[in-house]
């Protein structure tokens, strides 16, 4: 019989779709699924760790269910695969690919010690469509603008996805397993946990199921949906994708079934798609997206980096400004925040308030459950103005105007704030059990004043750039 494959899961919980699973049941010989909690891992956000968790939980009762098991171990990667390797003669090891800094070096130790050590070590596609390194402009070079790279990846063939393995098979006898209980990846989150938990969509199941209702249902609507807070026109899907309960291929073919079938909005959500991939392949040729300005004109800007009362502010949700605030608290109760929210949201902190998108980088880091390393970057040098395929850094969002465009009844920010309402809906209660007890919030007290108005924000904001050379 051939010996074992180790299949290393990262931010891949899901089994169909999975090359590096598929390819490991296809070698012959025994599979046995293996996560590591190493130093990038523990480096996670509350929130994201504890949504790491939760999918692991679900990972392991999938397999087990398939008669199979998840083996943890905690430690620096290659030990804790050196030490597996010894345990149960394997001679294989066999990983999704992943393309942030921090993973890239991480991996590359780990496939250099593998392979002298005469282990077959292979990383495989899954993650993303399509490899950074493989899209090039006409010159040979990377993308530096989204647009031009949509225009060249959208007639590529994506790979059919794949079936789940219908077989496991298992090992002689199983190696030794930490318990998932004891690592306590959800301790940083506290009472959050409780608040945040029904509103996940946990594991691969519940992905397809909602991804299936949002072609059935939401998709020909897309091109404004997506646009509208307060209505029920996304896909919702960041949550199952940062954490790979369902593949990038899976969401492509399904939209490309449904612009066969003319749904009008099937196009944009493909863009969204490739938006995904845009940002891992900025990540892979500029790494320093993620830690340093993306344009190096922009060093010299004077943000603050300090922790102001405004910055606490709009930490808190409690700006004055009822687009902001909304946005702030809806992360705050389901763990992930309206697309539309999200700009807004970035736009008021880096602009109206003046303060470094590293700041709400940082948050963000910590409190979304669908945390993306390449999107979180991308995304906030876009809405500074400091990163690829930005908004013009003189373009400052209007908070109020944009809410009386894309939130006219009010449903969002109604939805979301409490202070002042006779009868607030329960989520927007949530947001006070969810918040940490130290910022001593009730929804007894008044909405506050705008800490920046939107009309003086632009105005400073403004006069500070015009007083720059860019």
């Amino acid at each position: 019989m051939t010996s074992p494959t180790l299949v290393w899961f990262r931010r891949d919980l899901r089994l169909s779709d999975h090359p590096a699973l598929d390819a490991a049941v296809k070698r012959g010989g025994p599979v046995i699924a293996v996560f590591v909690k190493d130093d990038l891992v523990d480096g996670l956000g509350a929130a994201p760790k504890w949504r790491l968790g939760l999918g692991l939980e679900h990972l392991a009762k999938t397999l087990s269910q398939k008669g199979s098991k998840l083996i943890l171990r905690e430690g620096r990667a290659l030990d804790c695969l050196d030490a597996l390797i010894n345990q149960t003669g394997a001679t294989a090891v066999y990983w999704s690919r992943a393309y942030d800094p921090k993973s890239i070096a991480r991996d590359t130790e780990v496939k250099t010690h593998l392979k002298a050590r005469g282990i077959e070590a292979k990383s495989f596609g899954g993650h993303l469509m399509f490899d950074p390194l493989s899209i090039q402009t006409k010159t040979g070079g990377f993308y530096k603008v989204y647009t031009p790279f949509w225009k060249t990846v959208r007639h590529f063939e994506v790979e059919e996805p794949l079936a789940a393995p219908s077989v496991f098979p298992n090992p002689d006898g199983w190696p030794a397993s930490d318990v998932l209980d004891d690592w306590r990846l959800g301790a940083a989150m506290d009472r959050g946990a409780e608040v945040v938990r029904p509103h996940v969509r946990l594991g691969e199941a519940e992905a397809q199921d909602r991804l299936a209702y949002f072609m059935a249902a939401l998709v020909a609507e897309y091109d404004a949906g997506r646009d509208l807070p307060g209505k029920d026109g996304t896909s919702n899907l960041s949550e199952n994708l940062a954490l790979g309960e369902i593949s990038p291929h899976q969401c492509w073919h399904a939209g490309m079934r449904a612009l066969e079938e003319g749904k009008a909005g099937a196009e944009t959500f493909l863009k969204e798609i490739v938006w995904r991939e845009f940002a891992y392949h900025l990540i892979v040729h500029t790494p320093h997206i993620t830690k340093g300005n993306w344009k190096p004109d922009w060093d010299a800007f004077p943000w603050n980096s300090d922790e102001t009362a405004e910055v606490t502010a709009w930490k808190q949700g409690r700006t004055g400004i009822r687009f902001v605030d909304a946005g702030m608290r809806e992360m705050y109760v389901t763990g992930r925040m309206h697309n539309r929210a999200r700009m807004i949201v970035a736009s008021y902190l880096t602009k109206h308030l003046l303060s470094h998108w590293k700041i709400g980088l940082k948050w963000f880091e910590d409190c979304l459950i669908d945390w993306d390393p390449a999107s979180n970057a991308m995304g906030w040098q876009w809405s500074s103005g400091s990163g690829p395929d930005a908004t013009p850094y003189f373009r400052v969002f209007n908070p109020v105007t944009q809410l009386d465009k894309f939130d006219k009844s009010r449903h969002y920010t109604h939805h979301w704030i409490a202070e002042g309402l006779a009868n607030p809906s329960p989520d927007a209660l949530s947001y006070f059990d969810a918040i940490p007890r130290s910022w001593n919030l009730a929804p007894a007290m008044d909405y506050p004043g705008p800490v920046v108005s939107a009309e003086d924000g632009r105005k400073r904001a403004l006069a500070v750039y015009e007083a720059r050379s860019f």
